[in-house]
């Protein structure tokens, strides 16, 4: 509203008056406020101009009152109207009873499946609001063809090492209402979701085995597998088992399942109660016997030969043993073909689903771990198995080359996860990481030199690091390979070459030290040769790009079917399998037996002195041409990961992980080069 003239006087002169005390104007004030004026009335008729006063000019056309009269008013923005709330909106339901039983069952707090998140059923809903609820599995009140396909494949999932109990599919009646409908077809989907997820190596929380494991699993979302598996129909079966790995380590632990339980024996379907008795093995006589040739679906006596006559109907033959045998396999017994306690047992409960055995734990904890891998290796990767001190590099999907590696020791374990190889840095310095310096903080605050203990002391910004310069004696030893990742871990070389000819390589702290890595290099770097290369030793810190990002997986298999076919275990390092069976749920919570590592035979290097050799004299070592390999032993070099080998106090910072990636906590790497220097 407008505020009249007589009104804008007064409070001028109240302003420029040496009377008017701080509360009055306040008040005065308070009361131009429109925010105080309340109900909005009408203007009263200004006061007469008294003769002696000269009469007020008129207003400029849409000119503000408050600022003509006092210059330095500056008028309050005009408040903003609130923006309404909105309007709560009612979901639509359907009009179709079958759609609206759907969305009513969403509605229901019981669950669709336990194992189901929240997320997971939001999902779903998400789904099934795109369709307007319409079922997916479920027409005519029968199971469709693509509700078959996937039934079958949820019931066999015992063959990917998966627990098919995890994935039961719900009862249909024969003339179901809508409600059942609903019910059914939602948990259904619920039970595919839930696979296509543990296919993918969703089923144990790998926080709780350790931290150090931490693969990006690619669990798909609800919408993905429904969409999925309904554009494929009756095919729908082979799209959920495409979730499971398709790599060659992968299939060869499954076939080797396959084979150790064997084909499951037709007449076992129903169980069988035996009396009481001893334990019967070939040879042996019982009137059990008959029982087990009509159970199995055998001939009533051993059958004749042109050397002897039919056999005894209660004769325990070699026929009635393999039948037992394939049935102890089947329930994931020692299959001997003994008619023990346990199998008489298992006969009598044979309906309940077979628990697997030891051996086949051993293949299923394994199997699991190829689904912390990405489904697709890429034709390009690098696979180091940490139990097996192994590296692998492949090109075009074929082994290119191998290695020897020293991995992490048990209290400083190398993680596993997978990663991008970016770089090489050839001549690399090492940083000692924090952890090590803040012991060392103390000495190192009040110390002014530029040198500890051969390595040089960098200050910046009042924070103090020592870095180990390149040369034959740095710790990465020539070259190192990066593949930025939360743990700071890389693969490099190391001077200390005597260690790879050991059978057990826990050597390190973390990091993967690689056999002969100019060799790795030769295969990962395709523009540079391993002569080429070794050319740039001594010549400066230098960084070579690769020209694509290389997969790095750094994996943990116990058991595995090498290149030759043959099957073998290995001695469980950091002690995972145990662990791993408890959250599986399989049997053997202590592991089993392992086979002990293969002594492998050192290698003959003529120019590589033996470790206990004395230091020669310098007479001889000017002769000696110089060594990639491995330095001599000296005051100022600290060999900290030979065995039994003496640590010197000298260089005591030597011993510190060899974390120390670039962009984490050391300085950022040298300028980049793609060509030759």
């Amino acid at each position: 509203m407008r505020v009249p003239r007589s009104s804008l006087v007064a409070l001028a002169a109240l302003m420029t008056g040496t009377l008017a005390s701080a509360g009055a104007l306040s008040a005065e004030t308070a009361a131009l406020d429109p925010a105080t004026l309340g109900t909005p009335a009408s203007p009263p008729e200004p006061a007469p101009v008294p003769a002696s006063q000269p009469a007020l000019q008129p207003e400029p056309a849409g000119a503000d009152p408050v600022s003509t009269a006092l210059p330095d008013y500056k008028p309050e923005a005009p408040k903003a109207e609130p923006a309404p709330a909105p309007v709560a909106t009612t979901p639509v339901v359907p009009t179709d009873p079958l759609a609206a039983a759907v969305l009513a069952r969403f509605g229901e707090s019981a669950p669709l499946l336990l194992r189901l998140t929240g997320k997971d059923r939001d999902g779903i809903r998400a789904f099934y609001e795109a369709r307007a609820y319409k079922p997916l599995w479920i027409a005519d009140g029968a199971w469709t063809e693509a509700a078959k396909s996937v039934s079958a494949r949820l019931a066999a999932a015992g063959e990917d090492g998966l627990d098919a109990r995890a994935y039961a599919v719900p009862n249909l009646a024969e003339k179901p209402d809508e409600k059942a409908v609903a019910d059914a077809d939602l948990r259904f989907s619920a039970a595919a979701l839930v696979y296509a997820r543990d296919a993918r190596g969703g089923r144990v929380n790998l926080a709780s085995i350790s931290r150090l494991i931490t693969p990006q699993l690619d669990l798909p979302n609800a919408d993905a597998v429904l969409s999925k598996l309904s554009d494929a129909g009756a095919k729908a079966g082979d799209a959920l088992q495409g979730y499971n790995p398709a790599t060659a380590g992968y299939l060869a632990l499954k076939a080797r399942l396959a084979s150790l339980r064997g084909p499951a024996p037709a007449a076992t379907v129903k169980p069988l109660r035996l009396p009481s008795g001893p334990a019967l093995r070939v040879g042996m006589r019982d009137p059990r016997v008959p029982l087990l040739r009509a159970h199995f679906g055998l001939e009533t006596r051993p059958a004749g030969t042109l050397d002897r006559p039919p056999g005894e109907p209660e004769e325990y033959d070699s026929v009635v043993s393999d039948a037992v045998a394939k049935f102890q396999r089947g329930r994931g017994l020692p299959g001997n073909g003994v008619l023990n306690v346990q199998t008489v047992l298992a006969l009598a409960d044979a309906g309940r689903p077979a628990r697997a055995s030891g051996s086949e734990a051993e293949l299923i904890v394994n199997m699991e771990r190829w689904r912390w891998l990405p489904g697709d290796l890429g034709s390009d990767y690098i696979l180091v198995n940490v139990p097996e001190y192994r590296l692998r590099a492949y090109r075009g999907g074929s082994l290119r080359d191998e290695a020897r590696v020293i991995v992490g020791k048990p209290e400083s374990r190398t993680p596993l996860f997978s990663g991008l190889m970016e770089y090489a840095v050839v001549n690399p310095s090492w940083y000692v990481p924090p952890s090590i310096l803040k012991t060392m903080s103390p000495k190192l605050a009040g110390y002014g030199g530029k040198t500890w203990g051969g390595y040089e002391v960098v200050r910046r910004g009042g924070h103090v690091s020592l870095r180990q310069p390149p040369g034959e004696r740095n710790a990465l030893g020539f070259i190192k390979f990066m593949f930025p990742n939360q743990h700071a871990v890389y693969l490099h070389d190391t001077p200390n070459r005597s260690l790879f000819s050991a059978a057990k390589r826990d050597f390190s702290h973390g990091c993967v030290r690689v056999d002969d890595p100019f060799r790795l290099a030769d295969a990962v770097l395709p523009d540079w040769t391993e002569a080429r290369l070794k050319k740039l030793i001594g010549k400066g810190e230098r960084t070579i790009r690769l020209p694509a990002k290389l997969p790095v997986h750094l994996a943990y298999f116990t058991a595995y079917v090498d290149d030759g076919g043959t099957f073998r275990t290995l001695p469980d390092l950091y002690g995972y399998d145990a662990p791993m069976r408890a959250a599986l749920g399989l049997p053997g919570g202590g592991g089993p037996a392992i086979a002990k590592l293969p002594e492998e035979k050192a290698r003959r290097k003529p120019e590589a002195a033996p470790v206990a050799q004395a230091r020669p004299a310098p007479r001889r070592e000017a002769a000696r041409p110089r060594r990639y390999a491995e330095p001599e032993p000296s005051a100022r070099y600290d060999d900290y990961d030979s065995p039994g080998r003496h640590v010197r106090r000298a260089a005591r910072a030597d011993s510190a992980p060899e974390y120390g990636e670039p962009g984490l906590w050391t300085p950022a790497p040298a300028p980049v080069s793609r060509g030759w220097w």
